[in-house]
């Protein structure tokens, strides 16, 4: 397992580098300096980012959200300070892991391995709903191309299925493809279920 470990503080980094070799980390990396995380992140290609901060950062949060948005990656926080706010916009910037640690440094272990999970499930999750979204997607444009041949050609439902149906075959293209060249799909519109 590669890390990254973005750390201003020389002996904190030091110590949660120890913590993660006794952990089974293979190798580690740190942004080089005034590197920005994602840019790192794209050079180094970590299985896991590891951000250990003294105090809430609302920059770092920028820089947090970018590797998710771009590079998705588990991202393990460590930071001194308890704040709840804080804690919630991290984890709404992707942060896999968010841990509290004072004075002392926790087992990284299953912290990391948390993380993993975390960031595993909830890459799986995105993809499942990008499938339904994509479903829900085509079954409209269906029914926009059923709507139109009914009203077109005066079919009735089941027979205007069976037309797009028909056609899809012969041209060995799928019944979604067929429909969308009878009646494109909508554009998204700003605020809706697809934005963001």
């Amino acid at each position: 397992m590669r890390v990254l470990l973005a750390d201003t503080d020389p002996e904190r980094a030091a110590a949660v580098e120890r913590a993660l070799w006794d952990a089974g980390a293979t190798g580690f990396d740190r942004p080089g300096p005034g590197e920005a995380l994602l840019p790192a992140v794209a050079r180094l290609s970590p299985d896991v980012v590891i951000v250990d901060m003294e105090r809430p950062d609302r920059d770092a949060l920028d820089d947090l959200r970018h590797v998710a948005r771009h590079a998705p990656r588990p991202i393990v926080l460590f930071i001194d300070a308890d704040d709840r706010s804080f804690m919630e916009d991290a984890i709404a910037a992707g942060v896999s892991s968010y841990n509290v640690v004072g004075a002392s440094l926790p087992d990284v272990k299953p912290v990391i391995a948390a993380a993993i999970a975390m960031f595993r499930r909830f890459a799986q999750m995105e993809a499942e709903l990008r499938r339904a979204k994509a479903v829900l997607r085509e079954r409209a444009t269906i029914d926009r191309a059923k709507s139109m041949l009914i009203r077109t050609r005066k079919l009735s439902e089941p027979d205007a299925y069976r037309w797009l149906r028909s056609t899809a075959m012969k041209t060995g293209r799928r019944i979604a493809d067929v429909a969308a060249d009878l009646a494109p799909p909508e554009p998204a519109h700003e605020g809706g279920a697809d934005a963001g």
